[in-house]
């Protein structure tokens, strides 16, 4: 932040007792709620998420959405687009384009890397998660276990996710109704971004598309 120079001459000559100069307020340029931190509609390619293609799985764009296929078990592949964001609400419209019902499919925030990060998961017949990874570590907060909700639809129906970070408080909405919230200070900064994984079968296959991160 840049200061007048009789500013710069108080600050300077504090010890000399010199008076009369007021510092300037600062402004805080912090976006108004729902103004668009970035979005995209994968219709082209913007390079700026990360693509896979692993014995694994694959990520990456596929005609007009981003599409996850996960061809081993108890796998999890991300992608993010490169940003950083302390609080940010993030939503987005996922299906399953095959494979199981057992899946998993969501949003992260505040990703730092492969070993931390917050997830917000569906799967296919209709349970969900909220959780984190900690130094590698998967742990789910407020649940001991996914849990079933009504508002996901299931089968090939495609649904509506939106997960807010904000400070401490983390919210999960599922087709515009909250289905989740809790606490948790142990990531406070970070990119955000998709994910699929599986549990025991193999072959899950979910495409994503109009994705947005609000200011919440």
């Amino acid at each position: 932040m840049s200061k007048t120079l009789s500013c710069l001459a108080v600050l300077m000559g504090l010890a000399l007792g010199l008076t009369g100069c007021q510092l300037p307020l600062t402004r805080l340029n912090t976006p108004p709620s729902g103004s668009v931190l970035f979005q995209d509609d994968f219709s082209s390619p913007t390079g700026r998420w990360q693509m896979t293609l692993e014995d694994v799985g694959l990520a990456g764009a596929y005609k007009g959405t981003f599409r996850f296929l996960v061809k081993a078990p108890e796998v999890q592949i991300w992608s993010t687009p490169g940003l950083e964001f302390a609080s940010a609400r993030l939503e987005v419209d996922v299906a399953r384009f095959g494979g199981p019902e057992e899946n998993r499919m969501g949003l992260i925030c505040r990703y730092r890397d492969p070993e931390n990060y917050y997830f917000f998961i569906i799967s296919g017949d209709g349970y969900y998660a909220v959780g984190k990874v900690t130094q590698g570590k998967p742990v789910l907060l407020g649940q001991e276990q996914m849990q079933y909700s009504a508002a996901i639809q299931t089968g090939w129906a495609i649904n509506h996710l939106r997960a807010d970070c904000v400070g401490n408080t983390l919210t999960f909405y599922v087709n515009y109704l909250p289905v989740a919230l809790v606490h948790d200070d142990d990531h406070t900064t970070g990119d955000v971004g998709l994910l699929a994984g599986t549990f025991e079968q193999t072959g899950v296959d979910v495409i994503f598309d109009n994705f947005i991160v609000l200011q919440p």
